[in-house]
């Protein structure tokens, strides 16, 4: 089963899935990797003008990194792991069309991030947004960086040091969100506006897109930098590898989510 799948529509809108749904579109190494070719092979497409990003089911955008992969990392994994995460964050922000996210329930940790890498986000009240990075003993590295671009420090560190989720209607009070909508109607909500976006000069959009890169690009790379360093220090100090077998195995007696 391919990790992303791809699906065409008319008026030049790509539906592109995070296809896991068995695992609520947790974010592993085959989803990591299949991201990057398939985006670069939309951009390069004539005819693909704007893209939707969505989770494949109903119950998640993406629950954030696989803990039953992350549980069985060491130190040693740290630089692939993440050289592999910020490849796909960056081939979200080299796409020269409009992207938008379609969030329907989870977006946590890495999938909220590739969510808030997308241009826009349609979402619903219900839906929960957070960086529960700390409660797996990882420090909350890629994703307190990224929301320095979107929200208030204070907001940035209760979401980071807390690790808790926000509903929808907070998000889209927020910023985070760019419309709110009824959880059944989020798909077609953010097809409607990839597709009025798809209409715009593109050539007008490439060179928007290419300067908002620009803007934000020094602070990129060092976001690679700095989640090596920092997650490496987190696994010295052997927290995830206590943490994340306590929480996954509490996860999959269903007592909670982190």
């Amino acid at each position: 089963m391919s990790a992303v799948l791809v699906e065409r529509l008319d008026g030049g809108v790509a539906v592109v899935r995070l296809n896991r749904p068995q695992a609520l579109n947790a974010i592993n190494e085959d989803l990591r990797r299949a991201l990057p070719p398939v985006l670069a092979t939309l951009n390069a497409d004539a005819a693909v003008r704007a893209l939707v990003i969505c989770g494949a089911g109903e119950r998640a955008f993406s629950a954030g990194q696989d803990l039953v992969e992350g549980a069985g990392y060491t130190i040693d994994d740290v630089d692939r792991w993440f050289t592999e995460l910020h490849a796909a964050y960056g081939a979200v922000r080299a796409l020269d069309k409009p992207a938008v996210a379609a969030v329907l329930g989870v977006a946590a940790g890495a999938g909220y991030q590739i969510a808030l890498y997308c241009d826009l986000r349609v979402s619903h009240a219900e839906a929960r947004f957070g960086q529960p990075e700390v409660k797996t003993g990882l420090a909350s590295i890629l994703g307190t960086s990224l929301m320095m671009w979107h929200l208030p420090f204070g907001i940035n560190a209760e979401l980071s040091l807390g690790g808790d989720f926000i509903s929808g209607e907070r998000a889209y009070q927020l910023g985070i969100v760019n419309a709110l909508v009824a959880r059944e109607a989020v798909l077609d909500e953010a097809i409607r506006r990839a597709r009025a976006l798809s209409t715009r000069p593109s050539q007008a959009i490439r060179l928007t897109k290419q300067r908002m890169r620009e803007l934000t690009e020094a602070q990129f790379a060092d976001i690679l930098v700095a989640a090596k360093h920092y997650q490496r220090l987190a696994y010295e100090s052997g927290e995830p590898q206590r943490t994340m077998p306590g929480l996954l195995e509490t996860m999959q007696k269903g007592k909670r989510r982190p």
